[in-house]
């Protein structure tokens, strides 16, 4: 069974926020939470963000990226400059947010 298509989400980490690339069903599998608490990610709140946004504002390593994630589940992220991320988009994009950690 193939992974299924990139999501991308807009992760606001105790280090400020990064842009990731997911091929897992739901950013709340399990065992996408636990390969972000290895890297030290325990408590997050993140927003999914439109995959054709994402593909216009960031077109090189949105390629790149996404072909590294074919045909597995994982996440990659594309970009964990905070001011660039945040200049790129509005919060008014944003749908509701995934809270994990309590």
């Amino acid at each position: 069974m193939s992974a299924p298509s990139p999501r991308a989400y807009l992760i606001f980490t105790g280090t400020g926020p990064i842009l990731a690339l997911a091929t897992y069903a739901s950013l709340t599998d399990e065992r996408l939470i636990e390969k972000l608490s290895y890297k030290g990610i325990d408590k997050f709140i993140a927003y999914e963000v439109e995959l054709d946004a994402v593909q216009k504002r960031y077109p090189d390593t949105f390629a790149k990226v996404a072909g590294d994630l074919a045909g597995e589940e994982d996440i990659r992220v594309l970009d964990f400059n905070g001011h660039q991320i945040m200049t790129n988009f509005s919060l008014d994009e944003l749908g509701e947010p995934i809270k994990v950690g309590g």
